[in-house]
């Protein structure tokens, strides 16, 4: 008597592995579709760095990126924490520069594609972004004058190809910035105001061609989008490497469905860019960390930001800017949603390594415990054990 509904199971195993179609509704399809690789669109013009596109000015970029010297004890470069081979990341809980840092090294593979930068989103442009590591004490802790003196030392011809001529710093300080220590602040402020403008300028440059580097870092194709790219041509159902397993299946369900990913992490890249809290835990013995409702101050007093001198273009670039949301209970502890493109290879997880495993996260978003400050948004999601690790099989076909 047991035989017909184990029967039943066996075949309706076959025919997701391959025997038939997949069983995906008409909005599946769309779904699925949407989040394919495939339907990324090309990278718009960044029209506030009018060298983001110039293969000169890229090349300039990754030899920065690379660079150690462009650090306050010449050991620390970009790549230090954005590793070329793990996938721009390096794998801690919280990313280690010159010290330890408080929050986890984001990757970089599409990243041109976002509107705010950092887990908090507290630049608005890569190129501001690219600055901010080089004067952070924890991470870089280097000066603006000091770079700007680097680059005329070492890179002078090649810079001036790209960006003009390079101003007179016979005069400038060795060391200044308005973010150092009590020395360098005080030598920036003896600096007369076109001398600041000068650095500053040099210093907005750099960070316009380490973004144009950053910009050739696309996400690789993976398994998913084979399986997407099969799906759609609706002729056969995906073979062989294409094809995903029942238990594969099942979690792109969940995802898609019942346990509510897609709302935030969507699109090609699988992030909707925005900045969400999601009652993530705070780590012990770290500062406060407020997540979004903290940023806002910072993106408005950042000189390099869409409304500063230092931007190309007009501003109309500067929507994001001009219309972001100031205030309100949803900004605190809100951080930016992540990419899910090869995060099964790049534990751990959230803005500082809270979770160890791709399992520790979907069961904290089984249970969504309360947030230690304002609302979280999530809720639980009554999963049973076998959706919980068809929905982590599903998640490693994003870095396949």
């Amino acid at each position: 008597m047991n035989r017909f509904p184990r029967l039943f199971a066996l075949l309706a195993m076959a025919v997701l592995a391959g025997c038939g179609k997949p069983e995906f509704s008409d909005a599946d399809k769309k779904t699925i579709a949407s989040l394919a690789l495939s339907a990324l669109p090309p990278l718009k013009a960044d029209t506030t760095n009018r060298f983001a596109d110039l293969p000169a000015a890229a090349a300039l970029g990754a030899t920065l990126f690379f660079d150690a010297g462009m650090s306050g004890d010449g050991k620390v470069s970009c790549s230090t924490c954005h590793k070329i081979d793990r996938q721009f990341q390096d794998d801690l809980p919280r990313a280690v520069g010159v010290g330890r840092t408080n929050r986890r090294t984001m990757p970089l593979a599409g990243v041109a594609h976002d509107a705010w930068f950092f887990w908090d989103g507290r630049r608005d442009s890569l190129w501001a972004q690219a600055l901010a590591p080089l004067e952070n004490p924890l991470e870089q802790a280097g000066n603006r004058a000091a770079y700007a003196h680097y680059i005329k030392a070492r890179f002078g011809e090649r810079y001036e190809r790209i960006f003009g001529p390079l101003p007179d710093l016979s005069n400038v300080p060795a060391n200044a910035s308005p973010l150092g220590g009590d020395a360098e602040k005080a030598a920036w402020n003896a600096m007369s105001g076109a001398q600041a403008e000068d650095v500053n300028r040099v210093f907005a440059n750099i960070g316009k061609a380490i973004a144009a580097f950053e910009r050739s870092i696309a996400p690789p194709q993976t398994r998913f989008d084979r399986f997407a790219a099969a799906l759609d041509t609706g002729i056969q159902a995906p073979q062989g490497d294409d094809a995903l397993s029942p238990e594969e299946i099942l979690g792109l369900k969940l995802f898609i469905g019942k346990a509510n990913c897609v709302t935030c992490h969507n699109g090609p890249r699988f992030t909707d860019g925005g900045f969400h809290n999601t009652g993530v835990p705070s780590v012990a013995n770290l500062p406060p960390d407020r997540g979004r409702i903290d940023a806002v101050r910072q993106v408005e007093a950042d000189p390099f930001n869409c409304f500063g001198a230092f931007r190309d273009g007009g501003a109309s670039a500067c929507g994001e800017l001009r219309f972001m949301v100031k205030a309100g209970p949803e900004l605190v502890r809100a951080y930016k949603t992540p990419s899910l493109r090869g995060a099964a290879t790049r534990p751990p997880y959230m803005h500082a390594g809270q979770f160890s495993s791709f399992e520790e996260v979907v069961a904290h978003y089984s249970k969504a415990p309360a947030s230690v400050e304002g609302v979280s948004e999530i809720h639980p999601l009554q999963l049973s054990d076998r959706e919980r690790a068809a929905l982590v099989a599903f998640l490693k076909t994003l870095a396949e």
